[in-house]
């Protein structure tokens, strides 16, 4: 099957290509390349010493806003109020703590310095955010980041360095997003875990129909903060989505 190399164009080939979800390779990590291939249903993905690898994967994992599972465990850690929860305060820890974190299939890290420009570049420009968790004493326990365009929400990745952080984080983060009304998450591929919180595979055309739907509606940019009651939230253990 053809895998396709990228030059200075700002062009992807058709999706449909790529029957083992592996794309392209090569290219470059400006903004635009980056915005273009979020909404042609491409990410790309990073390892030592090799080119940028761009996938769309057939199935795709997703999930809706409307579908997440607060497992009863976790309601009862988040009942318990153990972190301060807070958006786009920390964007590059949280990428760094995220590089800390094996992906499925990938050794080494895939924190490359182009990798890091690029997601604070977007940062920057309003398109992608970060979800903490703090202790207490103002460190970092977990989070997650993303981009951000129409209704859709493209989750790169997460991390924890206390239990349960980063899955504390997630669920306030469904929570604002459903409350925003940005509804559709792209998963990218499947996890147990993320699967536990609702998310499922869709054939890749199924999911190029909700994210052009997704992308019909307009992009909430530049710095997001938590309008959630997070009182509410706390005591209710994940189930409360916007603030009263």
């Amino acid at each position: 099957m053809p895998v396709f190399r990228l030059d200075d164009r700002l062009v992807f080939p058709p999706v449909h290509l790529a029957e083992d979800g592996l794309l392209a390779l090569g290219g470059d990590l400006r903004p635009e390349r980056l915005l273009l291939a979020y909404t042609q249903g491409i990410f790309p993905w990073y390892a030592e010493n090799l080119p940028i690898l761009w996938h769309s994967p057939d199935p795709r994992m997703i999930m809706t806003t409307r579908d997440l599972v607060v497992q009863k465990t976790l309601k009862k850690v988040i009942r318990r109020r153990p972190y301060v929860l807070r958006m786009d305060t920390a964007f590059l820890q949280v990428l760094e703590g995220c590089a800390s974190v094996p992906r499925p299939g990938q050794t080494g890290t895939w924190l490359i310095p182009e990798m890091v420009d690029a997601y604070t570049r977007l940062h920057d420009l309003g398109f992608a955010h970060s979800i903490e968790a703090w202790n207490e004493d103002g460190t970092l326990a977990g989070g997650l980041y993303g981009v951000s365009l129409g209704a859709a929400f493209f989750g790169e990745s997460m991390f924890a360095r206390a239990p349960d952080a980063s899955k504390v984080a997630y669920v306030a983060c469904v929570r604002q997003l459903d409350a925003w009304g940005i509804g559709l998450i792209d998963c990218q591929v499947h996890t147990d875990h993320l699967e536990r919180f609702g998310a499922y595979e869709v054939p890749r055309l199924r999911y190029l129909e909700l994210l052009k739907i997704a992308l019909d509606e307009d992009t909430r940019r530049g710095k997001w903060t938590f309008e959630l009651d997070t009182e509410a939230f706390a005591a209710s253990g994940g189930e409360v989505t916007s603030a009263a």
